[in-house]
């Protein structure tokens, strides 16, 4: 296994990925704590600014290494269904968004905090880098539940490798290569809590609230929910982009749909097909990377390669609609049946 590959993909496409989708999180915690104005030489004030994101970091690579342990110890076995993940990204966009409205301040949700427990407390008493560190660490190791895209691919790797070790590692590397851009997030949020601590916690929640509320809907999306955003936008009036005619071809009575998956997107994302006619479809991966990776259509998953193509059998297709979408609901597309 290539770590040199993981590592890179979490210092480019994981870095960004993840601190969408968690970075408001930590910025958020560390301008609600007691801000504490540094003292002493520049390395100790640095020390300082650096030690919530550092405990972050180290609660974030526990959680996700014994993730990746146990995902490689099982291997196959250990692959959620579809119907799981759904249900767990919804139970995620949930959790974000409760997290979103507690760093606003809307009543009812403005005393859930993260704390560390008191028994916790009291071994650190006195280590102020130690109390301010807590927080943070718990906030890291449970990311492991709010799962970012390019994580999933990282996952599938981990779940691949066959061995604890190797989906350990595979894990913990891809986390180290994203601590640099959370460094930098948590070295910010520490320098302007005491100066903005009320416009910067504003500006966090409404972040964890908009990424909260794109993470559930991605779940919904999934599920096939008519509260899903795209399913709204239809009901209203917003039509589907003209459907391409041209990614379809019959030969020897065998319909062949060709669509291609780029980091980021699914191209063309409205085909048009007849109906009737035995289908294969055809996903062309082109440096894919990321959440389209894993591409999921009628409840079952497939993980699409870099580069390369895979062929699905869709049997001889009923008019209407086939929807299909990323793992985590993000980027979908649709197969139009007439």
């Amino acid at each position: 296994m290539d770590l040199v590959a993981v590592l890179v993909t979490g210092l480019f496409a994981g870095g960004v990925s993840c601190a969408a989708v968690q970075g408001g999180l930590l910025t958020g915690l560390i301008t609600r704590q007691r801000a504490a104005q540094p003292q002493g030489s520049v390395r100790a004030r640095l020390a300082d600014d650096l030690t919530p994101v550092g405990g972050f970091l180290a609660g974030k690579l526990v959680s996700h290494t014994v993730l990746g342990a146990l995902l490689g110890a099982v291997g196959s076995a250990a692959e959620l269904s579809v119907g799981a993940r759904t249900w767990l990204q919804i139970g995620a966009g949930l959790l974000i968004v409760v997290f979103g409205l507690a760093q606003l301040g809307v009543p009812g949700f403005r005393k859930i905090v993260i704390e560390a427990p008191q028994s916790w407390m009291k071994v650190v008493r006195g280590r102020a880098r130690s109390r301010a560190a807590l927080a943070p660490a718990l906030l890291g190791f449970v990311t492991v539940l709010i799962p970012c895209g390019v994580t999933l691919s990282v996952e599938a790797l981990a779940l691949s490798s066959g061995s604890a070790l190797a989906g350990a590692a595979t894990m913990a590397v891809f986390v180290l290569g994203t601590g640099p851009l959370f460094a930098v997030l948590g070295y910010a949020a520490h320098k302007a809590a005491t100066a903005w601590r009320g416009r910067l916690a504003v500006a966090t929640g409404l972040v964890v609230l908009a990424m909260g509320l794109y993470t559930l809907n991605g779940g919904l999306e999934l599920s096939g929910s008519p509260l899903a955003a795209s399913r709204i936008a239809h009901a209203v009036g917003f039509a589907d982009e003209p459907a391409v005619t041209t990614a379809s071809s019959t030969m020897d009575g065998q319909q062949t749909v060709v669509i291609t998956a780029t980091t980021g997107a699914y191209s063309p994302d409205n085909v048009q097909v007849r109906a009737g006619v035995p289908t294969t479809l055809v996903v062309k991966s082109d440096n894919a990377q990321g959440c389209v990776r894993s591409f999921i259509i009628r409840d079952e998953q497939k993980i699409l390669p870099v580069r390369g193509e895979t062929r699905i059998d869709l049997g001889v297709l009923q008019p209407g609609r086939l929807d299909y979408a990323c793992g985590m609901g993000m980027y979908t597309g649709v197969i139009t049946v007439i």
